[in-house]
């Protein structure tokens, strides 16, 4: 099981998601790293948990700003980052990708549709691409009207049909609220398309929720709040590697 923990950033910060409503995020607290600053953050999350993997949102660049092109580069060279940066074009992907990205998220947040994501797939068949199926309580988002009226499982399907073969499940209403993941929806789709390997993200309280998403067919999860709060410990997380 991968537990991969989440940095998401905000003017160079590294701030608390909450339900993805972004205009309430503030800088992260955490007793992991004094302050909030993303490379002090990470290197400790890496030093103290053990993880060496890493999940960094650019909001800024998600929402259309120039994001954070050289704290990317920075936060590649501490540790394996799969970067959400809101794009969906063979050039961005390169561009990350030179930044020293070991993965680039493609959320359907951004994606302008399936045929978006082949055209991508055709032109870098080899790319380590990670889709990101982007959810607010369960329903697609996505500027595609089409893609937006799907359910997740249908949605998912075709977009494992344009080439898709790793796929987050991030439901943003979920992120930083306590409630637990959608350990049923995982699970439905991990039945429906079993050779996608999966990702459950958003509200992951403790180990407890790890295991019933690896039980429920996840290869991971992306955590936040439960690490940095203290709900899951090192020695946790050494245990759910072992799965």
């Amino acid at each position: 099981m991968r537990v991969i923990p989440v940095i998401d950033l905000k003017d160079g910060t590294a701030v608390h998601a909450v339900r993805g409503e972004r205009e309430r995020y503030r800088p992260l607290r955490t007793p992991l790293a004094e302050g909030s600053d993303p490379v002090d953050v990470t290197r400790a999350v890496r030093d103290r948990l053990g993880l060496e993997e890493l999940y960094v949102a650019d909001l800024d660049a998600i929402t259309g700003g120039s994001g954070h092109p050289q704290l990317l580069a920075a936060l590649a060279r501490e540790t394996r980052v799969m970067v959400d940066a809101g794009v969906a074009g063979p050039e961005a992907v390169a561009r990350l990708l030179d930044l020293g990205a070991a993965r680039v998220v493609i959320g359907t947040e951004t994606l302008p549709g399936v045929a978006a994501l082949g055209r991508l797939r055709a032109a870098l068949p080899d790319a380590p691409l990670v889709l990101s199926l982007d959810l607010r309580a369960g329903r697609v988002l996505s500027p595609d009207p089409e893609l937006a009226a799907l359910g997740a499982a249908e949605a998912l399907e075709r977009l494992a049909e344009a080439g898709a073969r790793e796929a987050i499940v991030l439901d943003l209403a979920r992120v930083g609220s306590g409630e637990g993941p959608d350990v049923e929806l995982l699970r439905a789709l991990h039945e429906r398309l079993p050779a996608l390997a999966l990702l459950a993200g958003g509200g992951v309280r403790d180990a407890a929720d790890l295991r019933a998403l690896a039980d429920a067919g996840a290869v991971g999860a992306l955590v936040s709040t439960a690490l940095h709060g203290g709900a899951i410990q090192a020695g946790e997380l050494r245990a759910l590697r072992s799965r």
